[in-house]
């Protein structure tokens, strides 16, 4: 890494070489955007961009003299590598300009330079920039106050989700929305706020409300013939998309981006058609990433073979259905996969041979497809009859609907290539060579006068030595002077007077002849043809693809489904997996449950499974209890995971699986703080918790783990029990309920709370001591525990004896002390000394309770906590 000299100060704004112009001119018409600029081998970066990008690179910042402009800060990165140090700058939030040659350079004249693309971090096509199982979408988003319109754009595949969340820009439901996209880069109005809950790092782009078009966006659904939903959506909502559809396609415009109507997808993004997963339950179950770089659930069942099948199946996991018709037509596709071997089998292999078609397809309609591209294109399609093939007969409705797609895609293209196509392509298409021999009349008859010219001087040096009688004579070539005669000076008596000197060397000259130089024109021209020709036969193949877009996309998206469908059903046969029952009611009976992951890192065999069974009605919460470290939080992550992978269409790790249709996991695990925003551990639990009992209804699965850890006991047991109650008795709450907790004094709840179930994570104690020592079996039974067992947990640890012994004589002494009943399955009340006329009493009689929000109630009952205590 290099710091600026004191030289390097000037900058690129004085216009003074024709270079420098042409510069200035692109950075003027991208002022936003950090202007990359070809000059010969490399892109340069001048004045204070360099000065911004060199440390981000990690190259030296140098400066150099251009005419009256003075010396100019610049760096450079070199132009066949460019990819990588570009993805630099834009991980670092910088737009990018490429300025680059538009024509093939020629000695003493300015090459023509223009942007040619304007990188962003949503809006990326190549390979070197985009992660082949994941999709980098670009969101906008465009609100009135009370709802929002959405617009998701992944410009790479031409898949366009539109739709409306019902709540305004800055709620958490708007950000838990571009999440389930990965959003990379979200487009929003001036002066609107940016949605909490949305995925770290995600590129903020403002743009002037006017760029928020309706009409634009409704002119293109128009043109593409695209359907309006059919749920009921009002005309003030629909034109709240498509103003966002519009920004979009403006956005597009600029960076040099086309959105055919052809190459497009569009499909509407029906509420409640999915799952919408919080942030918070995104990374408790560590559904695609794991914070410790462990394995992900997405990792453990990836079993697809091309990259759309993988972002299919990302997006699958990121957003499982919530609807029965679909989740069952997507399991009778998976069970079907999974019963027939040699179908799965013929599938796989055929889904072995085939590339990336959505994103082949994108670089053609964006024309930055190079001659790789189209070849790799060309054998994915003709794979594609062997693929519809393999599912003949298929008795889903899915599978059926899938080789139809298949079957869709023009067979009279991948001829067209392999006629048109070399058997070695170059990476580059100006690298030239590409086009077979006899596609394509005028390129054969520039190819064959180049030949014949190309002959003449490869036996030139041969004639000419029996000409002239100089032996050492030799013919060579180079990129500056072209074709010469090279003669050693011990023959400089024996030259011909038709060689003319070109160049003097140590010990030898260079000559040209008249004869040399029309031949060398041939050839230098002929090459320069050539390559423009073959260049025009990249655009007319290119042409013919975009002219079957919406055929060729068709079939992309019939084998991403295809391949992400197979994946669930071979990892579901070989893990040994089962496919649950999905139903209407509310009910949840998992025989023989197991997590995913853990199982996977223990290996097989050594994983305890358990049992869970509740009807929805008698018995919908259950209270777990037992030590640290037994495996609470392992078996309520497993149940949600069990039940997200159901609705996913996945088998799942069961022997037998049942449970009536879930609308929403909500799960509240594990302690977690947001510093920067001045958040307390405390605080982001008691937010997610109010989120939660807000927006559950009575399908959600609820999984709550360890609540009120952050604050004092009483604080805390008060307010897990209030949540307890809260949940059991208010007839929308979730009717599934898993809630684990160390506070074993709230097992007397039973008593009171006719659904409320009592299991503990039963220990084996032995050994001798004031605190003996426990083994975990890791079973879940019915009961609840008596104690917490922390200090055992302790002396697992490895603390001192002395710490331990220390320890069961303070607890012991302090559970004397305080004000609470009997432990064990003994009721057990927060003994808190409240008469009649305490003002606790008096403020709850007045309280209008149908008018607070849960987390209002629990702030409260903090309140009446404290004021109890000072009364004592």
């Amino acid at each position: 890494m290099g710091a600026a000299s004191p030289e390097a100060t000037g900058t690129a704004e004085t216009p003074d070489t024709p270079a420098v112009r042409q510069y200035w001119s692109a950075k003027r018409s991208h002022p936003d955007c950090l202007v990359l600029f070809r000059m010969g081998d490399f892109f340069e970066i001048f004045g204070e961009d360099a000065q911004r990008a060199a440390p981000i690179l990690g190259v030296a910042l140098t400066a150099r003299a251009f005419g009256k402009a003075g010396r100019i800060a610049m760096c450079g990165v070199p132009h066949h590598s460019l990819e990588p140090y570009a993805r630099k700058l834009l991980d670092a939030g910088i737009k990018l300009a490429v300025c680059d040659q538009v024509e093939t350079p020629r000695p003493g004249k300015l090459v023509a330079r223009r942007v040619v693309r304007v990188l962003t971090a949503g809006t990326l096509l190549e390979d070197g920039f985009l992660a082949p199982g994941t999709s980098a979408r670009c969101v906008a988003l465009c609100g009135d106050g009370q709802r929002v319109g959405l617009a998701a754009l992944d410009v790479s595949t031409g898949s366009c989700q539109l739709g409306v969340v019902g709540a305004a820009m800055d709620s958490l439901q708007v950000g838990y929305q571009l999440a389930a996209l990965e959003a990379a880069e979200v487009l929003l109005p001036e002066g609107s706020a940016f949605p909490p809950g949305s995925p770290a790092g995600t590129a903020i782009t403002r743009r002037d409300p006017s760029r928020f078009d309706s009409d634009r966006g409704a002119s293109l659904l128009q043109a593409m013939g695209a359907e309006l939903p059919g749920d009921g959506s009002d005309g003030e909502a629909l034109r709240l998309g498509q103003a966002a559809l519009g920004a979009l396609i403006d956005y597009c415009a600029e960076g040099e981006l086309a959105l055919d109507a052809t190459f497009l997808r569009v499909s509407w993004r029906v509420a409640g058609a999915t799952m919408n997963l919080d942030a918070s339950t995104r990374r408790n179950l560590e559904l695609l990433e794991t914070p410790g770089g462990g394995t992900s659930l997405f990792q453990l069942i990836d079993r697809t073979l091309t990259p759309i099948g993988a972002r299919r199946l990302r997006g699958w996991l990121g957003e499982p259905l919530s609807q029965l018709a679909e989740i069952h037509e997507r399991q009778a596709s998976v069970g079907e996969l999974a019963r027939s071997g040699a179908r799965r089998v013929e599938v796989r292999s055929a889904l072995a041979l085939c590339r990336d078609l959505e994103r082949l397809l994108g670089r053609c309609v964006h024309g930055a497809a190079s001659p790789r591209d189209l070849g790799n294109l060309m054998t994915t399609l003709e794979r594609l009859p062997d693929l519809a093939r393999s599912l003949s007969g298929a008795e889903s409705q899915r599978l059926t609907a899938i080789a139809r797609d298949l079957e869709m895609a023009p067979l009279e293209l991948p001829t067209l290539l392999r006629r048109a196509l070399a058997d070695e392509l170059p990476a580059q298409a100006r690298d030239g060579g590409f086009v077979r021999a006899g596609f394509d009349r005028q390129l054969d008859e520039i190819r064959e006068a180049s030949s014949g010219a190309r002959e003449y001087l490869s036996q030139l040096e041969e004639a000419e030595r029996q000409r002239t009688g100089i032996k050492g004579l030799r013919v060579g070539y180079n990129r500056v002077f072209g074709y010469y005669i090279e003669v050693r000076n011990a023959a400089r008596d024996e030259i011909p007077p038709e060689y003319l000197r070109r160049q003097t060397l140590v010990g030898a000259e260079r000559y040209v002849t008249a004869e040399l130089r029309e031949h060398e024109n041939v050839v230098l021209s002929a090459h320069e043809r050539g390559v423009l020709r073959e260049l025009a036969c990249l655009e007319t193949l290119i042409a013919a693809i975009t002219g079957e877009a919406a055929r060729i996309g068709r079939a992309a998206s019939a084998l991403g489904e295809l391949d992400a469908l197979q994946a669930l059903a071979e990892s579901g046969v070989e893990l040994g997996w089962v496919m649950p029952v999905i139903d209407a009611g509310l009910s949840l009976a998992l025989v023989g449950g197991r997590h995913p992951l853990v199982e996977a890192g223990l290996g097989g065999g050594r994983f305890v499974p358990n049992d869970v069974s509740m009807d929805g009605e008698s018995e919908r919460v259950w209270l777990l209890t037992g030590p640290n470290m037994a495996g609470k939080s392992t078996f309520l992550r497993q149940v949600a995971l069990i039940c997200l992978l159901g609705q996913v269409g996945s088998m799942v790790p069961c022997v037998r699986a049942s449970w009536g249709l879930i609308d929403r996991i909500f799960t509240r695990v594990g302690a977690q703080d947001d510093i920067a925003a001045g958040r307390s551990t405390f605080m982001v639990e008691m937010e997610e918790m109010a989120l939660i009992l807000s927006q559950s209804s009575s399908r959600s699965l609820l999984i709550l783990d360890e609540l009120g850890r952050g604050t004092s006991t009483y604080d805390g047991m008060s307010i897990a029990q209030a949540i307890l109650e809260y949940l059991h008795d208010h007839s929308g709450m979730a009717r599934r309920v898993l809630f684990a907790t160390h506070y074993h004094e709230l097992t007397a709840l039973e008593r009171s709370l006719a659904a409320l179930r009592n299991y503990r994570v039963e220990v084996v104690e032995g050994g001798v001591g004031v605190e003996p020592r426990i083994t975990f079996l890791h079973q879940i039974v019915a009961g609840g525990a008596d104690r917490s067992y922390g200090i055992n947990v302790a002396q697992l640890a490895g603390l001192p004896q002395g710490v331990v012994d220390r320890a069961a004589e303070v607890l012991a002494r302090r559970e004397s002390e305080r004000p609470l009943g009997g432990g064990g399955d003994q009721e057990q009340q927060l003994a808190l000394p409240l008469t009649p006329t305490h003002p606790v009493m008096l403020e709850l009689e007045g309280l209008r309770v149908d008018g607070m929000t849960p987390l209002e109630a629990l702030q409260k009952i903090a309140e009446w906590q404290r004021q109890a205590g000072e009364s004592n």
